[in-house]
């Protein structure tokens, strides 16, 4: 069994994918081909935004965003310490201060209702996390953030495809980040990301900042990266968007038949707060006894992962910035999670063998 099963994928669309990238092979056009604006045009109007930015990967899409926001060496960003290392490893990299909050129990999710105390007049943004595929609680967000004059960063790289009251990820801030790893909810066949605002003037000075700082050829007018994504990684996922409404339903559909499933075995589950649709970029429950879990599946053939078995607070590179009284929800849940095979074209059949080992391997509630 497939942890994610990317071969059944590009084998139902053969043929579209490899159309797309033969075009791009004809027309030679590897970097800043038609099909960039294509795609920045189709995932702009997907979510709802007036302007997509496509980028090399999910972390460079946070990078740029910083950058567009001209982030200062010793700034404030407020975000979650139960994420990937990319999330604070942009601000540290610009000099900045990542600030953890705890995140909540029952979701994971940045806590918003920590978030005020956190700010500081050094603050200078706030990064929630849109971790597993669900949105946290924006509209409290960004209240909190409108407030206090702060810009709000979605980091949505497991959350294309989600919605939060109806609007769409990456959508329901100042800025929005995502990634299009091949694992992702819409992934690509190598790196790339993307940002997405409604305002003109960030999304200028990230295009900028993606091509070296250029306003034009060779001027130079802010300090820059090499952050532009290939054209045909941008050709993939032009092809990939027909069948992704599908592909999203399919998640959904088995993110539920997941939690109806294990109702009754004794693991946790995620809550899926009302107003928000989750994409399930990964299906993760809590455990106990999680390494003698993972044997037991992993005996039967059951692949799992770990996102993540240590808050960013407690790694080496990032334990200067952890707060005094530290994040205990963060790190009890790093403990305990444990994600299970989750992919659009997981069939029933194996989700009902994952159920079965999962339920022998803890038992079911009495």
């Amino acid at each position: 069994m497939q942890f994610i099963d990317l071969k059944a994928q590009y084998a139902a669309l053969k043929t579209d994918i490899d159309a797309a990238i033969q075009q791009v092979l004809d027309h030679g056009q590897y970097i800043m081909g038609p099909e960039v604006a294509q795609l920045e045009a189709a995932l702009a109007k997907r979510v709802g935004v007036g302007h997509c930015v496509t980028v090399s990967s999910g972390t460079e899409a946070l990078l740029i965003a910083l950058m567009a926001l001209d982030l200062r060496p010793g700034d404030e960003v407020i975000t979650s310490p139960f994420t990937f290392a990319a999330t604070a490893e942009v601000i540290a990299l610009l000099g900045g201060v990542p600030v953890f909050v705890d995140v909540e129990p029952d979701t994971g999710l940045i806590d918003a209702t920590r978030i005020e105390a956190a700010i500081t007049p050094r603050t200078r943004a706030v990064m929630p996390v849109s971790l597993y595929g669900q949105v946290p609680d924006m509209d409290a967000i960004n209240a909190i953030a409108a407030r206090h004059g702060l810009p709000v960063i979605e980091d949505a790289a497991q959350s294309f495809g989600a919605s939060y009251q109806e609007r769409a990820s990456c959508g329901v801030s100042t800025l929005g980040c995502t990634s299009f790893f091949p694992s992702k909810p819409l992934g690509c066949y190598g790196d790339g990301g993307a940002l997405f605002t409604d305002d003109e003037r960030l999304a200028q000075a990230a295009r900028e900042v993606r091509v070296h700082g250029q306003s034009a050829r060779y001027t130079h007018t802010r300090v820059g990266v090499g952050g532009r994504m290939d054209t045909i990684q941008c050709a993939v996922l032009l092809a990939k968007l027909p069948r992704l409404d599908w592909e999203l339903q399919r998640r959904r559909d088995l993110g539920a038949r997941y939690h109806a499933l294990l109702a009754g075995v004794n693991v946790g589950l995620l809550t899926v707060r009302p107003g928000r649709e989750s994409v399930w970029g990964q299906y993760t429950v809590t455990v106990p006894d999680r390494p003698a879990v993972q044997a037991a599946l992993k005996a039967t053939g059951i692949p799992t992962a770990v996102h993540y078995p240590r808050p960013l607070h407690q790694q080496v590179a990032y334990a200067r910035f952890a707060p005094a009284e530290g994040c205990p929800v963060a790190e009890q849940l790093a403990q305990q999670v444990m994600s299970l095979p989750m992919s659009p074209d997981l069939t029933e059949a194996d989700q009902d063998r994952v159920v079965a080992a999962l339920a022998a391997a803890v038992g079911r509630r009495g």
